[in-house]
């Protein structure tokens, strides 16, 4: 009789457990549904408010994180097991956790910095962490980054935010700076002229503020000018490039030369005879 009544107790409480798991199981893949309904559903409401795209998704992805740990004590209630002490547990582990996972924390810390004092946004071209690139989200812990050649970075933002960030889409303009040799026997006005047709010939160029084109320096071999013109951020790389071309054309119908690097070299013959040359100059390049 006994072994009857526990073998009927046993299988009640195998039913239940079964019954639970599967109620525990659909609770967790039904609230994550929700969540991510919840998720998107939020995204959009932030962006038909115009919020920053940058603030939108990392407040997206802690209220995701947020509902999805709700879920899952959910399903862990469904279960059987005590949430309430789990918590305490959880609690109580908090601290060896928070140790151990330092690095993640001051990371988070570091995300809702980024957030907080924006020193960059969605789309934006910078350099930070080591790595250059075009930002294309800002998580919870990390900054994910693209480069020119598709390549997908992902930088803790600790690394980001505790390093010197270098924006290059902050302002709407950049300065192009360039650096051109021209050979000492070359007239400097006609050089000048030259510099200054070619960048006003370029149609990207702004007006103001204005170019500057002056002698740099007087090199070893050759005199170097700067050209700086101004122009948008986003015409920078065309425009550097594209004059870069254009100058060197435009020497060449001018007759203007980029000279090579070159050196004097003196060769002494030691024991020469009286009355001979005791060195001899010869000029390589």
């Amino acid at each position: 009789m006994d072994v009857t009544w526990i073998g009927n107790f046993l299988q009640v409480q195998g039913t239940n457990l079964v019954i639970n798991l599967i109620a525990g199981l659909a609770i967790f893949l039904i609230g994550r549904w929700v969540a991510k309904l919840i998720h998107r559903v939020a995204i959009k409401a932030m962006e038909r408010s115009k919020f920053d795209p940058l603030l939108t998704k990392f407040l997206g992805n802690i209220l995701y994180a947020l509902l999805l740990v709700f879920v899952i004590l959910a399903a862990i209630n469904q279960v059987g097991i005590q949430t309430t002490s789990l918590i305490a547990v959880i609690g109580a582990a908090g601290l060896a956790v928070g140790l151990a996972l330092q690095g993640s924390l001051a990371n988070f810390a570091a995300g809702v910095l980024l957030i907080v004092f924006r020193p960059y946004r969605i789309g934006d071209f910078v350099e930070g962490g080591g790595v250059a690139g075009v930002v294309v989200d800002v998580q919870i812990f990390t900054t994910e980054l693209k480069t020119g050649d598709n390549r997908k970075i992902i930088v803790p933002n600790g690394q980001m935010m505790n390093g010197t960030i270098t924006n290059y889409s902050s302002h709407d303009t950049r300065r192009v700076d360039l650096v051109v040799s021209a050979g000492y026997d070359d007239d400097i006005d006609t050089v000048r002229r030259v510099l200054t047709e070619t960048v006003a010939a370029d149609a990207r160029v702004l007006a103001e503020p204005a170019t500057n084109i002056r002698i740099n320096a007087m090199g070893e071999s050759s005199i170097d000018w700067i050209v700086r013109p101004w122009v948008k951020a986003v015409d920078y790389w065309d425009v550097y490039w594209d004059l870069t071309e254009e100058i060197k054309r435009r020497f060449d119908r001018e007759g203007i030369s980029i000279p090579f690097p070159q050196r004097d070299v003196h060769v002494y013959h030691h024991g020469a005879k009286d009355g001979e040359a005791s060195g001899l100059d010869a000029q390589q390049q």
